[in-house]
């Protein structure tokens, strides 16, 4: 499958690597058609990014859609955080949205982070009980719409990052699933799109992409449309993963896949 667009893709205006001009001739390298752009949100409990430095985003990717409006289609997005409480409800082409911290007892506990201070997070605040911490995650997921109109839910079943590395808890128990399934259904209908996001697989935390194949069957029971996402920190990893990405999409029934144009976003098959 030829691949022409990515729009999880982050910058070093927050903590990507390449600027996004850098990207820009990256993407055009490897014969893109469309480069979105989806910068970390400020938020108050997070250094990744801070409201000076949106700004700045915001405007050199309006500069840049003017400057390559002849040589490909360049889309302003942000990647919004539960609980940051900023406005995204205008001034951007798309919206991600997902969850990187927990709240608990009014506290803010950000957890996309190293393995060990997610061990920490799962035994003070959860008693070493790895489904507790499921379970509060994928609440708090399940609320994901109540914080505004979004249109994509970023890497759904995120809190497996580190299973493979150390089993916190069993991602294939009944229990494990009932809580995925719940709040997928929570969200269904809400959100249109649901990423096929291949940013642990590049960065080597995990062997597959997010979501993991029970709940990619679930979505395509529930016939939720997809888009295949690298989340790439890296502009050379605009694609990382894509293949194997496609033959899991596949495997759970998906014969298509969404991208985005100027028009809005529309269908094209997997091949």
């Amino acid at each position: 499958m030829k691949y022409t667009q990515n729009l999880h893709t982050h910058t070093s205006f927050c903590d990507g690597k390449h600027t996004p001009e850098e990207i820009v001739q990256k993407a055009l390298a490897q014969g893109f058609t469309e480069i979105g752009f989806s910068g970390h949100i400020h938020t108050t409990y997070s250094k990744v990014c801070s409201a000076e430095k949106t700004e700045a985003y915001r405007r050199e990717v309006r500069r840049l859609k003017e400057a390559y409006r002849d040589r490909i289609d360049i889309f302003l997005g942000i990647e919004y955080d539960m609980y940051c409480g900023v406005d995204v409800s205008s001034g951007y082409d798309y919206v991600i949205a997902g969850v990187h911290a927990l709240k608990i007892d009014g506290k803010y506990y950000p957890f996309h982070r190293a393995l060990d201070v997610v061990e920490k997070l799962v035994d003070e605040q959860f008693g070493g009980d790895g489904m507790a911490y499921v379970k509060c995650y994928y609440e708090t997921m399940a609320k994901l719409p109540e914080e505004g109109k979004f249109d994509i839910v970023a890497h759904f079943d995120s809190v497996t990052r580190h299973v493979e590395m150390k089993p916190l808890f069993d991602m294939e128990s009944k229990e494990y699933l009932d809580a995925a399934f719940t709040a997928l259904h929570a969200i269904a209908g809400k959100i249109p799109f649901f990423e096929v996001n291949t940013g642990a697989l590049a960065r080597g935390f995990r062997t597959a992409p997010y979501p993991a194949l029970p709940i990619l069957k679930e979505m395509k029971r529930l016939g939720l449309n997809l888009i295949l996402a690298s989340d790439a920190h890296d502009g050379d990893a605009l694609t990382a993963g894509f293949d194997p990405a496609v033959a899991l999409m596949r495997e759970a029934g998906y014969r298509e896949t969404y991208v985005l144009k100027k028009s809005g976003f529309e269908a094209v098959p997997l091949e």
